[in-house]
């Protein structure tokens, strides 16, 4: 039986990070029994960022009253990321990005066969590496590492191509009542919020087959 997995996220969201894992020990669990296509769909979590993002600090002060509350939260999904082999390195991470080119080459690498490689690589480059991954360069450097083609990720991002993606993505969270992520849609049927464990995804996955 062949499972279609939607996921809405966003490269800055940490909890999106665990839930990829998640997810991917969930299919791994089902390996032999189950084929799965997983498709990455765009979310903004900061539709107004500006263009070059601003300070971490500024950000996460300003959204959670203070420095001290961010860095107790960044503490608990340090905690959680741990137990699921992901090592976040939040001090090194000096800028919260604007995502779109971001998620634009997202798309890109669905065109090229290398999405999950892509997204893989863009989440541990913001949150293991500390990577600015707003800048274009070090964008491309990123995308290019895990599969994509230097010209082509170059050519759409000094251009408007892909940008429809960023609408849809929007049209799709609207239509599935997405306000937070990550968020899954398992088989155009289930849906979950959240980032569930191993055990919720393979209860989705028996569900979506009925």
């Amino acid at each position: 039986m062949n499972l279609a997995v939607d996921v809405i996220s966003d490269v800055i969201c940490p909890w999106c990070y665990i839930g990829k894992r998640r997810l991917e020990n969930a299919i791994a669990a089902v390996d032999g029994l189950h084929e799965v296509k997983v498709q990455w769909h765009p979310f903004q979590l900061n539709p107004m960022m500006p263009k070059e993002g601003i300070s971490r600090k500024e950000y996460r002060t300003s959204k959670f009253g203070s420095w001290e509350r961010s860095l107790e939260l960044d503490a608990k999904v340090i905690a959680v990321g741990e137990s699921e082999g992901i090592h976040f390195a939040f001090d090194r991470s000096e800028r919260t990005p604007n995502t779109v080119d971001a998620h634009r080459l997202i798309w890109l690498a669905d065109q090229h066969g290398c999405q999950a490689a892509v997204v893989e690589a863009l989440f541990r480059a913001y949150f293991t590496e500390g990577k600015d991954i707003g800048d274009q360069q070090t964008l491309i450097d990123v995308v290019v590492e895990a599969g994509l083609d230097r010209q082509a990720s170059e050519d759409i991002l000094n251009s408007d191509d892909g940008m429809d993606v960023i609408s849809n993505g929007r049209e799709l969270s609207r239509r599935h009542g997405v306000d937070g992520v990550p968020f899954f849609i398992i088989n155009n049927v289930i849906t979950l919020a959240g980032a569930r464990t191993p055990e919720t995804f393979l209860g989705a996955f028996k569900q979506a087959n009925r």
